[in-house]
């Protein structure tokens, strides 16, 4: 099953896809108003309602060595940080480039949003609170993340995580493919298999601190071939079993 937040008659409104056709639901895999709408010319909106954005940091192994943090040992656990619901951007949507960034970067990942409050799981817990899968991309201000304390600036800026464009239920989360393609051009292609920390192990080792609520976000780290992004750039995120996030940069 997909679902779907769109906009319709001036609110967001979550949905179910069937097809072509949008069903309008109560909310977030909830049971159907009655209403639907064609899936084209429809607003996608970002398909999550997050009270907190968590993401893991350097969770591929060929990534760390791309960035030259491969000086020490493999992480032992998930690098973790954090965006804030002002970091949503919508599939499709324009994201502005940053005056103040001097090298503004693209990583594209697998994202799950969570369908149940989740405190301390257990690896044969963890997918069941996971109410589905989707595309994300997360927005990096590079040089300034190699010089602030915290990256609350690099990346967590307005519009800095565009989601999208639904949430995929059905899917098996271990070994999917990732692509990023910047003009049409590849530029990452990797595996969730090759994750150092999987999903289920993200899961675990998060709400052991945190309580994640229904509508939050967590993205799972990016392959390697992360780059540079300009204005005018298209910016293509595909999970396999998901579909593709479309992001313009303004």
């Amino acid at each position: 099953m997909k679902l779907a937040r769109i906009r319709h008659a001036g609110e967001a409104h979550w949905a179910e896809l069937d097809g072509d056709t949008l069903h309008l639901t109560r909310s977030m895999g909830g049971p159907r108003t009655g209403q639907s709408v064609p899936l084209d010319p429809a607003l996608l909106l970002a398909p999550a309602e997050p009270g907190k954005i968590v993401c893991v940091g350097r969770n591929y192994l060929d990534h760390i060595r791309e960035l030259g943090n491969d000086t020490g040992d493999l992480p032992t656990q998930p690098g973790v940080f954090l965006k804030g619901a002002n970091a949503l951007a919508e599939p499709g949507g324009t994201v502005t480039r940053p005056d103040w960034t001097e090298n503004f970067h693209f990583e594209g990942e697998l994202a799950l949003v969570i369908g149940q409050r989740a405190r301390d799981l257990t690896p044969e817990t963890a997918l069941a609170h996971v109410a589905g899968y989707t595309c994300g991309l997360d927005l990096t201000a590079r040089d300034l993340q190699k010089t602030d304390l915290q990256w609350f600036r690099a990346k967590a800026a307005d519009r800095f995580c565009p989601l999208g464009p639904w949430l995929e239920t059905d899917l098996d989360p271990r070994d999917l493919r990732v692509q990023t393609r910047v003009n049409g051009q590849t530029r990452q292609d990797g595996r969730t298999a090759q994750m150092i920390f999987p999903v289920v192990d993200i899961l675990v080792y998060l709400t052991r601190y945190v309580t994640l609520e229904p509508g939050d976000v967590v993205l799972t780290g990016t392959p390697e071939g992360v780059g540079p992004l300009g204005s005018g750039d298209t910016v293509e995120v595909e999970v396999e079993g998901v579909g593709t996030l479309v992001t313009h940069i303004g």
